[in-house]
């Protein structure tokens, strides 16, 4: 049994999540319904009320194995399909399959590289499993010179003999940043010269700010890449609970699925289902959250430089959620334990980010931009701020 520490993320969001009035921090995109979903696909209601209840494959329904399989362009190293329904394995939701892939990927006296910041299981599920872990700061400089970069050299010197596992977050949450596909390519090049898993989390993969951006999948451009997704994010349809890892190393998803049968042993038929048709329809739904991001990054830029003696601002490269740095005297800790507690909207801190890897720099805060009407919580912000003046 892996001995984990306090989520502390989720456990800041199990007391506020839902207590905040502004929720303006959030990390998934717009939602929608089940029947605009349904109309979206143009499915027949009849096909989700027709469905037994019953148990679905530990691996995932042919369907969705299928669905997810078919979004991949087919580019991989060896020619060929890239990915066929044998290389996906479904859980529930994308922290199942992290927990579950890292756990079976790393062992005491195994080494893993891991990119910092990050959602926090990525790096504390390595550190809990006994291998040495070290971090990759996805910046240099500091301050209002900081800038957000991927340093393959970095990772090249951070490898050992015993690296088994490079693991990344493209789009990352929490900063936004997207690499260029220069460097992108050459940190494949080196994990498959390696033989190291280049351990792909994507789940913001496809609404990059600037779709020429969109970087190809790690399953596609590494042969030892895998590639983690989910429909929280990207499809904006966190309700589902369904995610999936994809990787051409089918022993090695096998013994991830033997782990599987220990936590969830499959997921709920009617997720599945939704989910297969979000997937198909994956376009549809990506572009509706774009042209919420769109309009969100224009109001946030505008925020911003309005209040630019308080903040330093860059709207992210890609995905749901940017982390821009406070310049107030009172630190950002203060400013948003206040500014929940006195105006009701919630904000993450830097602390939140902490990492035993590297330190996180201790000025910046999660926001979101996926959510439609920031504006009611823009404004508390903006009077809040006002009244420290």
């Amino acid at each position: 049994m892996l001995t984990l520490p306090s989520f502390r993320l989720e456990a800041f969001f199990a007391q506020w999540e839902f207590a905040a009035r502004h929720h303006l921090t959030a990390s998934d995109g717009q939602t929608v319904t089940v029947g605009e979903l349904l109309e979206i696909a143009g499915t027949d209601p009849a096909e989700l009320l027709g469905l037994e209840l019953g148990y679905v494959p530990t691996t995932g329904t042919d369907a969705l194995r299928e669905a997810v399989a078919g979004t991949f362009a087919g580019t991989s190293r060896g020619g060929g399909a890239a990915v066929a329904p044998d290389d996906v394995l479904a859980f529930a939701g994308a922290e199942e399959a992290l927990l579950l892939a890292l756990s079976e990927l790393l062992s005491p006296g195994d080494h893993a590289v891991v990119t910092v910041p990050n959602y926090q299981a990525m790096e504390s599920v390595p550190i809990a499993t006994g291998a040495e872990v070290t971090g990759l700061p996805l910046w240099t400089g500091s301050g209002e010179s900081l800038r957000w970069t991927l340093d393959v050299d970095r990772v090249r010197d951070a490898l050992r003999p015993a690296t088994k596992v490079v693991a990344v977050n493209v789009p990352n949450n929490p900063t936004g940043f997207v690499p260029d596909l220069d460097a992108w390519l050459a940190l494949a090049a080196l994990c498959e010269e390696r033989g190291i898993v280049l351990f792909s989390d994507e789940v913001y993969r496809g609404v990059e700010a600037d779709p020429a951006r969109t970087l190809p999948p790690a399953v596609e451009v590494c042969a030892t890449g895998m590639t983690l997704d989910v429909t929280s994010k990207s499809l904006g349809l966190p309700g589902l609970r369904v995610g999936w890892l994809v990787s051409r190393d089918r022993a090695l998803l096998g013994r991830i699925e033997a782990r599987k049968h220990w936590t969830s042993i499959c997921n709920a038929g009617p997720s599945e289902l939704l989910a297969t048709l979000a997937v198909r329809n994956a376009g549809a739904l990506r572009a509706r959250l774009r042209a919420v991001l769109d309009a969100n990054t224009k109001t946030f830029d505008a925020f911003f430089a309005d209040h630019a003696q308080w903040f330093d601002w860059q709207a992210p490269d890609g995905g749901c959620v940017a982390f821009p740095r406070y310049r107030g005297p009172d630190g950002v800790e203060e400013f948003c334990a206040r500014l929940l507690h006195e105006r009701g909207v919630l904000l993450l801190p830097a602390s939140l980010y902490a990492s035993d890897l590297a330190t996180v720099p201790a000025d910046r805060f999660r926001i979101g931009l996926g959510r439609r009407d920031p504006e009611p919580a823009l404004a508390e912000v903006a009077a809040f701020l006002a009244a420290q003046a």
